[in-house]
């Protein structure tokens, strides 16, 4: 039976620039001095509407810290409403009882970064020591069966990235996801973008809003935003303005290989290890 390709199988969903942790590598610059944005509750249930209008089958709530957000909850919940299936993209540095309740649904998924088992070198990548605290939700998280993958990026020379992997693993982890470090955001300190630094797959059937209301092919690519706010415009229009730019990029980088049954329906680089990942477990359509 033939199916039809989805035109937007799956979205980025940037809740928040908040964020307890303050990573050297962070592509969003988001820390503790980070806001929510000028998106609100109902513009964000807007988009998961539209968004599932066009076919998407999962949204990823990314951040900053989408935890930090206090419409997370309600938010997945619609989601799961409308038969979007939903990734929530987390420090895991601190999950109350009630999101533990709702990450627990069927449908719902998790996905976290993690860089070493050393404390020390966790502290200087992250600038805070909670190693401890999102070990213990990643063994809280595998206790209550809720489908969990980890990325992992390569940020400072000595990184004890094996090591981390091994206890990963031992902990009961099994989708654990690594790249190099992209310099984008909080890493270039400055300088202007660099499209080099993407996969090539940006705006493939994906795209990310932003928690100002507009839309870029990714959250690496935030740059390159559609400078249409999908408030007034709509996620259709949007998206069309978008689509130069993903255009773009494809034709001046060569694509990473995208989803297919050798790596288990994950793409690589961008999904999960350079954070907050592309699509995860969404077959690629060709």
């Amino acid at each position: 039976m033939t199916t039809t390709s989805p035109e937007l199988g799956f979205l980025w969903l940037e809740l928040t620039g908040k964020c307890q942790l303050d990573c050297v590598q962070c592509y969003a610059d988001s820390g503790p001095s980070g806001t929510h944005g000028s998106m609100d509750y109902s513009d964000w249930i807007s988009v998961i509407d539209q968004a599932a209008a066009l076919g998407t089958r999962l949204v990823q709530f990314i951040g900053g810290e989408p935890t930090l957000h206090p419409g997370l909850p309600g938010l997945i919940a619609h989601a799961l409403d409308r038969d979007v299936r939903v990734e929530v993209y987390s420090n895991l540095v601190h999950v109350t009882r009630a999101l533990w309740e709702t990450f627990a649904q069927p449908g719902v998924q998790l996905a976290t970064s993690f860089y070493t088992d050393d404390p020390v070198q966790h502290r200087q990548i992250t600038g805070r020591p909670t190693l401890a605290r999102t070990l213990e939700n990643i063994t809280r998280a595998l206790a209550l069966n809720i489908p969990l993958r980890v990325g992992m990026v390569h940020v400072n020379p000595g990184q004890r990235i094996d090591e981390a992997k091994t206890l990963l693993h031992h902990l009961g982890v099994e989708k654990i996801g690594t790249d190099r470090l992209r310099v984008l955001g909080r890493p270039s300190r400055g300088r202007a973008c660099d499209i080099s630094e993407l996969c090539g797959n940006c705006g493939r059937k994906s795209a990310a809003v932003l928690p100002g209301g507009t839309v870029t092919p990714c959250p690496l690519s935030r740059w390159m935003t559609s400078g249409v706010d999908v408030r007034q415009a709509g996620l259709p229009a949007a998206l069309a303005a978008m689509r130069p730019h993903a255009e773009q990029i494809a034709a001046t980088v060569r694509p990473i290989r995208m989803c297919g049954p050798d790596n288990d329906g994950q793409c690589n680089p961008c999904e999960p290890s350079c954070t907050p990942g592309c699509d995860p477990g969404v077959e690629d359509d060709g």
